[in-house]
């Protein structure tokens, strides 16, 4: 198996403010077959903007895909431009993140393993980015297919990944296919598989969960169980599964958002009249309540006892939200078609290059 190795063999230092930026640069990488010289986590334009300016601020990228913090405080933002990563108070692009053809990848995923490299999963393959340089993988590596949607990282280090053509593994050295029962189609969305994989999670008991078009399943002892057959769930497509501090599961469906805890299931969005294409992502915040979008634009809560629908203002509807992340500091944030936003005081508050942060 082939690996491309992506080096810093140049790096823009931009000086906006009066800073010195200095980059080490590594050389000397093992030459690869169409190795791609690129230019990796160069500092993003950042302008000073005083109160009477009349710049205009720029947004992170107007599709924010999703972010994560890693284990250093970093954030990352995976946009339909490629990886962003906001660290010691400057906003950089991760631009040897490409495809195999060297184009910019929509990036659909992003973690951090136990030695704290970065796995990022696009719209052409999964990149590994560490402090010194950025390995791609595509399907001529092994991997089951370029088009990756989500990726986990087990307490042993092995590496899934879910993809429109199903699931594999990557311990390091090779990919190995997993195989799931093909579902069905989603009609109403514009891209769907038999084979398709929307999420993949290990839960505290090191069960890992699969999220599918086929249903939602879970690998425990070298087992395969199909969970939908065996508690009831009323659809089989299942796009999202979260544990909360209580080892309780939380499942978002087309038909209804669920709550499992054992082999117990509830439907808690039964009363809502009108579930349209489904529930999609979910967060559990500092609280214990449960933050989660019904028919891709509407914001609810609940918080054991009750739903509440979060009313957005005509002037301050944030953005069409495809993520919720709760960051280290407790802080609240909603990504997705308009960019980056966090809510503050009951407002969202959008995040640009220029923060605020």
């Amino acid at each position: 198996m082939k690996k491309r190795k992506i080096s810093f063999d140049q790096i823009r230092t931009l000086i906006i403010i009066p800073l010195t930026i200095l980059i080490s640069c590594c050389n000397g990488q093992e030459n690869r077959t169409n190795h791609q010289n690129i230019e990796v986590l160069h500092p993003v334009l950042i302008h000073d903007l005083t109160p009477d300016s009349k710049k205009p601020k720029e947004q992170i990228s107007q599709v924010v895909r999703m972010m994560f913090q890693d284990s250093k405080g970093n954030i990352w933002f995976g946009t339909q431009g490629g990886a962003f990563k906001y660290a010691d108070n400057i906003l950089t692009s991760v631009d040897g993140i490409k495809s195999e053809s060297g184009k910019r990848v929509t990036v659909k995923d992003i973690k951090e393993g136990k030695d704290g490299k970065i796995w990022i999963g696009h719209t052409d393959g999964i990149s590994c980015v560490t402090a010194k340089e950025v390995t791609n993988y595509y399907e001529s590596d092994g991997l089951i297919s370029n088009d990756v949607w989500n990726i986990e990282i087990d307490a042993e280090g092995t590496v899934w990944i879910g993809t429109i053509e199903g699931v594999c593994k990557f311990d390091g050295e090779k990919f190995t296919n997993f195989e799931l029962p093909e579902g069905e189609v989603d009609t109403t969305l514009g891209i769907s598989s038999k084979k398709m994989v929307h999420c993949i999670m290990e839960d505290s008991k090191e069960n890992i969960w699969f999220c599918t078009n086929a249903g939602l399943f879970k690998f425990t002892d070298n087992i395969l169980t199909n969970v939908s057959e065996k508690v009831g769930l009323q659809t089989n497509f299942v796009n999202e599964i979260i544990e909360d501090r209580n080892g309780r599961l939380w499942i978002s469906t087309k038909e209804g958002l669920y709550k499992m805890d054992g082999n117990h299931i509830i439907n808690i969005t039964s009363n809502i009249p009108d579930i349209g294409k489904g529930i999609g992502c979910l967060v559990e915040d500092n609280d214990g309540i449960i933050w989660f979008v019904l028919n891709q634009h509407y914001l609810y809560t609940y918080d054991s006892q009750k739903i509440i629908q979060f009313k957005k203002p005509e002037n301050n509807k944030g953005p069409v939200v495809f993520q919720i992340f709760e960051d280290q500091k407790e802080r609240l944030w909603f990504v997705g078609y308009g960019g980056a936003y966090r809510l503050e005081s009951g407002k969202f508050i959008n995040i640009t290059k220029e923060g605020p942060w």
